[in-house]
């Protein structure tokens, strides 16, 4: 589950399937990353859906993600299965070292934020299919009363563990609505944004991990 999440809010994906990028969707994807570029820093609170119809299993999670994409620093908070208040861990990255705090495991595991993070970079949550990916125009669904234009992208790279990206964007506010991912295993991750709160105030100190703010925890450095 731990590295589901990663996938879910990196928003990792592969296959061939389009041979190109869709005019309509390319404007759609411009409106809704301009919007965000202005918002910036962002606190999104979200609710991550976990479905394998194959092996009959589904679990949700909710969790924050506090980023800013002119740094590239984040700082991603999942609670436990079933919980809006037990935190689980927490993904924290400086733009240069990324920490994961296993809470009750007392445990942070230490990384560099290199290049391949650099891609991957919950920051750009919004403007991620800038490189690299190709997207088309799918129709307008309404979705829990929301009107919402559908766009299907995939990677231009092969070998991803998810095949299709389907992001949800509010037609009106022009704001990600959801976006579920399809592995090749048959399981749907659906990250759906309940609010977001433009501006936020984000010091220095929030996409770091000080561990004397956090006695007894085990230091694991796996760089």
């Amino acid at each position: 589950m731990k590295k589901a999440l990663i996938y879910i809010i990196l928003f990792l994906a592969s296959t061939s399937a389009f041979a190109q990028k869709d005019a309509q969707a390319t404007a759609i994807l411009k409106q809704m990353s301009l919007k965000y570029r202005a918002l910036n820093p962002i606190k999104a609170d979200f609710t991550l859906t976990v479905d394998n119809p194959q092996a009959g299993a589904k679990q949700t999670q909710t969790g924050t993600l506090i980023a800013n994409s002119k740094t590239g620093k984040f700082k991603v908070t999942l609670m436990a299965t079933g919980s809006k208040t037990d935190e689980e861990q927490e993904i924290i990255s400086d733009g240069k070292t990324q920490w994961t705090y296993l809470k009750k495991d007392k445990e942070v595991q230490v990384n560099n934020a290199g290049k391949e993070d650099d891609e991957m970079n919950p920051a750009k949550l919004f403007t991620f299919y800038e490189h690299g990916y190709k997207y088309v125009y799918n129709g307008d669904q309404r979705v829990d009363g929301k009107l919402c234009q559908v766009i299907d992208l995939s990677p231009e790279e092969a070998g991803k563990p998810f095949f299709k990206i389907r992001l949800m964007i509010d037609k009106v506010k022009k704001e990600i609505y959801s976006a579920t991912l399809f592995d090749n295993g048959g399981g749907h991750f659906t990250y759906t944004i309940n609010s977001l709160s433009p501006k936020t105030p984000a010091p220095e100190s929030t996409f770091t991990f000080d561990k004397k703010d956090h006695p007894g925890v085990e230091v694991v450095d796996l760089r």
